[in-house]
């Protein structure tokens, strides 16, 4: 599990990912924010999503932007976590082994959910100076098919962070969409999920201080100029303007064209021949999602199946058909990079897909580290 978590950090550069922004879109559109302290120190965050427009931000934002904007929100907890364990000089820091109920520092997550669609959310803690978080049901099942993917990353490098759950004012169809993700949930963050009934303020003032709570969700914090939903740090979305639509604005000329048949896939090919060299591409679909992956090959010469090579990047299903993919990788070996388009999946649909893909040599800097670990350079 270490190993992968390594390699995951080092694979999506979650070291640098707080100095990364999201796409403008993104920041003024994605509901959330961390917001307060529970009564152990641990910071909260919310996921408001009552008022998100999730048809916008599909429309508007890749799915590797949402998802690195997610990890990048994890990041943030974690940090604000550490410090939080750092201000506890009573208390053990986080790591140490010690019984739960000795004090440590826990983390607390929260996500409200709200029949209405104004208010929808629930809310979370975590052991071990873990952080809290407010979310709001609303969402699409487009935006909705993140989740998993999004809860296997969590579940996989942020283990035990969540300290608890809590599900406030869930709408009818709560059982349906927990049903649709508690697969990608490991029994102990089950059994950390408390579904509130009408006394839920109630429950959640004996976590939390009323001064750590907004208003609008029961408690006395405002923003200084008396705002009750402290909009200085909760972001609360808003239908995103059309002028933010990606599909609508870019008409993207790619060098190729192909028309993948149901229940297949379709490889392209590119020799690397010295490390350090970057892969870019860009594509589009049409009609419907693509899966999208690399790999290495392990033999020369032939056309291998996925499972018979080193996988690089993951395959992964990209709504290309809503907004247009872009990415790049850093090849660390030389060999023969394998792009591999997947429509697998679909026993229905062919796809079109249209992409573009270049090879990038090593820049000097990168000659020069390379140079400085022992590895090939290029003539």
């Amino acid at each position: 599990m270490l190993r992968k978590h390594v390699e995951f950090r080092k694979q999506k550069d979650v070291d640098n990912v707080l100095n990364w922004q999201p796409p403008e879109v993104v920041r003024l559109y994605l509901t959330g924010g961390m917001c307060g302290y529970d009564k152990e120190g641990s910071p909260i965050w919310y996921d408001i999503i009552g008022p998100l427009d999730a048809k916008g931000l599909l429309l508007s934002a890749t799915k590797q932007d949402l998802l690195k904007t997610k990890m990048r929100d994890c990041e943030l907890l974690t940090q604000e976590c550490h410090r939080q364990t750092e201000k506890a000089s009573d208390r053990p820091m986080a790591g140490e082994a010690v019984p739960r109920q000795q004090g440590l520092t826990h983390g607390f997550r929260a996500e409200a959910w709200a029949s209405d669609g104004t208010g929808q959310g629930s809310l979370d803690e975590n052991t071990d100076n873990q952080a809290g978080r407010v979310a709001c049901l609303g969402h699409t099942h487009r935006l909705g098919a993140l989740s998993p993917q999004f809860l296997c990353m969590v579940e996989d490098n942020y283990p035990e962070k969540l300290k608890r759950l809590f599900v406030i004012k869930a709408p009818k169809l709560f059982p349906v969409a927990y049903n649709l993700v508690k697969p990608f949930l490991t029994e102990e963050t089950r059994k950390k999920i408390m579904v509130l009934g009408a006394n839920w303020k109630e429950v959640l003032l004996k976590y939390i201080s009323a001064d750590q709570v907004p208003v609008e969700y029961g408690g006395t914090m405002t923003d200084p100029d008396g705002n009750p939903k402290c909009k200085s740090k909760l972001n609360w979305g808003g239908d995103i303007p059309k002028t933010y639509y990606v599909r609508d604005q870019l008409k993207q000329q790619y060098e190729h064209n192909v028309q993948i048949s149901r229940a297949s896939s379709h490889q392209v090919e590119y020799e690397i021949l010295f490390p350090g060299c970057v892969l870019r591409w860009q594509f589009s679909s049409e009609g419907s999602d693509i899966g999208f992956g690399i790999f290495l090959k392990t033999k020369m010469g032939e056309r291998q199946k996925a499972g018979e090579m080193t996988e690089v990047l993951p395959n992964q299903r990209y709504n290309a058909h809503l907004v247009p993919e872009d990415g790049s990788l850093t090849c660390s070996t030389p060999g023969i990079y394998v792009l591999r388009f997947d429509n697998t999946y679909s026993f229905i649909h062919a796809k079109k897909v249209s992409f573009t893909v270049e090879v990038l040599l090593p820049d000097k800097a990168s000659e020069e580290k390379i140079e400085q670990l022992g590895g090939v350079t290029p003539m």
